[in-house]
């Protein structure tokens, strides 16, 4: 198997997260780093030998030793990086939400097309083993066609101040709405949504909504930045899915490691990103390892839909609508 080389555009937290995840797959080699401010570029290129080091995206599209351009740079600044690195003949892993705008997600999807490359939406709880055990038990039949789905996303308050830059539909809705698109199977054609207002006009704290598909199942998404720090839980998510023959329940609060001590007490994330003992787990190493593999191999990407990606923006943007007129969305 041939090497892939990658490089990774955006080294905020995520985007270190992201070199890490690449790093740990032997089969792959991350060639280049990039961001706008040189001193992170320096300080990871350091940390993990990284010998590519860039401050232009421009300039890391056109290299010949990049195979995939992964993007993890703020939500608002996706569009431009992606399209020129298809333009140039890589493929793409762009992190989610893919836009703000369902015209720019069109756009990329194009150019993918155009240049015959991999476009891949960053939806990794497709990767997240309790979320993809549902998917499974739907596709055997163990739960069935699906009828109601119920999805709960719940992070600390301290990370509003960050995160509220972007609605809360695209920064942490959006997970949910893929995995409601992934599960029902189907595409949404109403959409009625209720935004709670505490501290910022723009950006809602708590955020409900509800989705009625073509296929007649029902969505009820509810997202919230208002979980107490002192809680000590890093993601407080549950699921209820009801199908024809069975339901299926997760809650990340009821799973896990609980550590106590004069801090109080902490539950770290097992399921997305994690290093222990210079091993790293989680469904952002399996995300990378599926693509990786795919690209080696030449083979197709069919366990992610960036025309889900697409429609899920398209659903985003009908919830920001709905809340803000208070009245029903059709699709």
């Amino acid at each position: 198997m041939n090497k892939v080389r990658v490089a990774i555009i955006g080294l905020g937290s995520w985007g270190e997260c992201h070199l890490q995840a690449f790093q740990a797959l032997p089969y792959v080699e991350v060639t280049a780093l990039c961001d706008l401010r040189p001193e992170r570029v320096q300080q990871l290129a350091d940390r993990y030998q990284i010998a590519g080091r860039y401050e232009d995206y421009a300039e890391v599209c056109g290299l010949d030793t990049v195979d995939l351009v992964s993007i993890a740079t703020f939500e608002k600044e996706h569009l431009q990086p992606a399209l020129l690195a298809l333009n140039n003949g890589k493929h793409v892993l762009v992190e989610k939400p893919v836009t703000t705008l369902a015209s720019e997600a069109k756009q990329l999807a194009a150019a993918a097309h155009s240049a015959k490359r991999h476009l891949v939406p960053g939806h990794l709880l497709r990767f997240d083993p309790k979320y993809a055990e549902i998917y499974e038990g739907i596709q055997n039949g163990t739960i069935g066609p699906i009828k109601s789905i119920f999805l709960r996303r719940a992070r600390a308050q301290s990370l509003f101040a960050t995160y509220k830059r972007t609605h809360t539909v695209y920064e942490l809705m959006i997970h949910d709405i893929d995995l409601a698109l992934w599960y029902a199977n189907s595409r949404v054609r109403k959409v009625r949504a209720h935004g709670i207002h505490m501290s910022d006009p723009g950006c809602p704290e708590i955020l409900w909504v509800q989705l009625e598909f073509a296929n007649g199942a029902l969505a009820v998404l509810e997202s919230h930045w208002r979980t107490p720090d002192a809680a000590g839980i890093a993601i407080a998510d549950s699921a209820e899915v009801i199908g024809e023959h069975g339901v299926a329940h997760m809650d990340t609060r009821e799973a896990g490691v609980q550590i106590w001590n004069t801090d109080g007490r902490q539950t770290p994330d097992l399921a997305v990103h994690r290093e222990i003992q210079g091993i790293r787990f989680g469904a952002l190493r399996e995300q990378m390892n599926y693509i990786c593999q795919s690209i080696a191999l030449n083979q197709p990407m069919d366990y992610v839909s960036f025309d889900d990606a697409i429609h899920g923006i398209e659903i985003a943007d009908a919830i920001v609508h709905s809340a803000r007129s208070q009245a029903e969305i059709l699709l």
